[in-house]
């Protein structure tokens, strides 16, 4: 099987409309809470996208009442007692990081559908995509504090200060406190709210917008956007996003853009590159 062909898998589902691709947690008689073998199965999907440019814009999703409600701690066989197997732990805690450092590394931005629980691991999988829409249900928190955990788990306290600032990000992570919907979208967390029904037309809305950029340039937005945050020098941002611009006035799609405004239509951009 090639590496961008995607299996079937058993805990999600992968529906290719086109450049999109529609990924859902599908395991809702456990609120799609993640066991070893779905965050196997996500790590293997995440990978297949590295090199796809085919796939445009990955829209993430849960099944059923929540998005997902973190850790599944009563699946024993898979995860045990969190406390009784360190070598355990440190081996889902490795899955979990790399499958973090995946949503991040992947071309394509990730749109999480957000709606009932978002819960510790399944929070960072909401912080870990580009844009967040909430459902009016959506609750979420740093489970990890509430368990005798540091609140500071698999990147929340790398991605919760730039989203909503310190103050609310130490209190997010010191409380475990849940923030809903109103807050998430108040405090930046989110970039809009819908009813749950109506998430998946907010998706297409947004998806369409993405569509309308070349296909080079989303990636380079991406690409660019990960390695300024690593940055607190104007300077050498400003010299990071000049050499990524350069490199994308010498390809065909600055060509393309700019005769499809000339001429009052919509661009056709090729997704071979």
């Amino acid at each position: 099987m090639s590496d961008l062909e995607i299996p079937t898998y058993q805990t999600i589902a992968v529906v290719s409309d086109g450049a999109v691709d529609w990924l859902t947690f599908n395991r809702p008689d456990r609120l799609n809470a993640l066991n070893d073998r779905m965050v196997h199965e996500l790590c293997d999907y995440f990978t297949r996208r590295q090199r796809d440019h085919a796939c445009r814009v990955i829209v993430m999703q849960g099944a059923g009442s929540a998005f997902c409600a973190g850790l599944d701690l009563k699946s024993r066989a898979d995860f045990g007692a969190l406390d009784a197997d360190v070598d355990a732990a440190d081996s889902r805690r490795a899955s979990l990081s790399g499958l973090v450092m995946l949503m991040r590394s992947c071309p394509q931005p990730i749109v999480a559908l957000v709606h009932g629980p978002a819960c510790g691991g399944g929070f960072i999988l909401a912080l870990a995509a580009d844009i967040r829409i909430g459902g009016e249900s959506v609750r979420m928190n740093v489970a990890f504090v509430k368990l005798g955990l540091s609140g500071c788990e698999l990147g929340t306290s790398y991605f919760l200060p730039r989203m909503v600032g310190l103050s609310v990000a130490r209190e997010l992570l010191m409380t475990g406190r849940f923030i809903g919907a109103a807050r998430a979208l108040a405090t930046g967390l989110v970039s809009e709210i819908a009813p749950d029904s109506d998430l998946k037309a907010a998706a297409d809305r947004m998806v369409a917008d993405l569509l309308q950029t070349s296909p080079a340039g989303l990636r380079k937005t991406k690409e660019t956007m990960e390695l300024t945050l690593r940055s607190d020098d104007l300077q050498s941002v400003m010299k990071l996003e000049e050499h990524t611009q350069m490199l994308c006035l010498q390809g065909p799609d600055f060509a393309e853009a700019i005769a499809a405004f000339s001429e009052k239509r919509p661009p056709h951009f090729s997704t071979s590159r």
